[in-house]
């Protein structure tokens, strides 16, 4: 921590009070150990101090911004999967090597998920709107590993040679692709209206209103309906292929979102 006092008899050593505090990788406090860290929007003129102030200045180490952190948590799950379905060398048995399964539900799969994942990217790119904030890289570990290892388990199994398609034949695949794109569907309409907000900066203070769009009429119950939509896919996908990793992955989801904005 590095102190920098500042003092109005002295304008050399005086931050201007009209500053706008914009570090992404630093964290400011006015008291060494205690208080809530500054906001990059603070002004000195507002904050708690008299005619001279010390603001004490932390290193977060290295950090990435909120876009690369969603690409590079979607990017490894859609090549990831892909490397299953091809059935590459060294993951199954090498007489399976680049052979192909003779079940259509597999190959519904891989274009779902496929999908799903290259939504996700276009969305990070062209819709989604970021903060100046910025995501520890000790953090941005932790969650490529989740994304990363689930989408490998994920398609271990759904790929495997030897796996056996549902229960219920194509009925339960078609009822559960409907469920899927339905849900697909929402989520890209949710992100839409939230785009859709004026904001000034960073910062949005109106809180999105359900519109025409039947898909956004979901804020009437939840407020974040785009995760609701996020685990409808994923149960979709789950009964398409009726695979014990994929059942697990809504559950796991919401227990990741809980983790990465409670920590």
């Amino acid at each position: 921590l590095i102190p920098w006092s500042c003092f109005d008899a002295n304008p050399n050593l005086c931050l201007p009070k009209t500053l706008t505090l914009a570090i992404t990788n630093l964290v400011l406090r006015l008291w060494f150990l205690e208080g809530k860290a500054l906001r990059s929007d603070d002004l000195l003129q507002n904050l708690p101090v008299g005619t001279s102030a010390t603001l004490y200045f932390r290193d977060l180490g290295p950090q990435l911004g909120w876009t690369m952190v969603f690409l590079a948590e979607y990017i490894g799950p859609l090549l990831i999967y892909l490397l299953f379905y091809f059935r590459v060398p060294y993951i199954y048995n090498h007489k399976y090597t680049f052979t192909s399964s003779s079940h259509h539900v597999v190959n519904l799969a891989c274009a779902c998920h496929s999908f799903h994942y290259s939504k996700r990217l276009f969305e990070t790119i062209f819709v989604h709107r970021f903060s100046n904030g910025t995501m520890p890289l000790r953090a941005i570990v932790r969650n490529c590993a989740y994304y990363w290892g689930f989408a490998a388990w994920l398609a271990y199994y759904i790929n495997h040679p030897l796996y056996t398609p549902p229960s219920y034949g194509e009925m339960q695949v078609n009822y559960a692709l409907i469920i899927f794109v339905l849900c697909e569907a929402g989520n890209f309409s949710i992100h839409w209206s939230l785009n859709s907000i004026k904001c000034e900066g960073a910062k949005c203070s109106r809180f999105p209103n359900p519109s025409k769009n039947p898909f956004t009429w979901l804020f009437f119950f939840v407020s974040c309906p785009n995760y609701t939509y996020e685990v409808g896919a994923w149960v979709g996908l789950s009964i398409m292929t009726q695979c014990v990793p994929g059942e697990q992955l809504p559950s796991n989801f919401v227990i990741l979102i809980y983790l990465i904005y409670t920590v």
